[in-house]
Parts: structure tokens; sequence; C-alpha cells
């Protein structure tokens, strides 16, 4: 297991957009990955999942990746954040 904690730049945060590139990229994985946001932990690889943690700009969220390829799709996770998702 592996995890990494990385901020939310996106001016609008997790919204849908950004949210279906996130688990677009997570399912390329055969890795259980989830991220931990405030008190809630969401499935990264579920729409609804990562909509539903409301994760907003500048907030910090910690991924957590379970598997054969754990630490390729953390890194890879990590690199689509920083970069901003798409926007």
């Amino acid at each position: 297991m592996v995890s990494r904690k990385v901020v939310i730049k996106n001016p609008t945060g997790l919204h849908l957009r950004p949210a279906g590139i996130l688990c677009k990229e997570a399912m390329q994985f055969k890795s259980l990955i989830t991220f931990t946001f405030r008190d809630s932990t969401a499935n990264a690889k579920s729409v609804l999942s990562v909509l539903g943690a409301c994760v907003k700009c500048g907030d910090e969220i910690e991924f957590v990746c379970e598997g054969e390829d754990e630490q390729e799709a953390l890194d890879t996770l990590v690199q689509a954040v920083e970069s901003g998702l798409g926007e």
C-alpha cells in the first residue's frame, strides 16, 4: 500500500469534468484506488463517489493505492491532479 497527499488546484474543485478525468485515469489500473478527504473515503474509480466527497479548490486529499500496480497508479493520479485535471 502506498499513499501521498496532494492539494486540488482546480479553481472549481472536483466538479463533474475533472472528476470524470480523475476516474478515467484511475480505471487504467488494477489496484484499489481511494482517497481520503476530511472524515470520508472515496473510490477514485467512481464518479459519484468523487463528486460526493465535495472537494473544493485548495483542499488536500490523500490518495491510497493498493495492488500490483500501486506505485504507478499513485504517481499517475498525483501527476494528473497537479497538472489541473485538464483545466
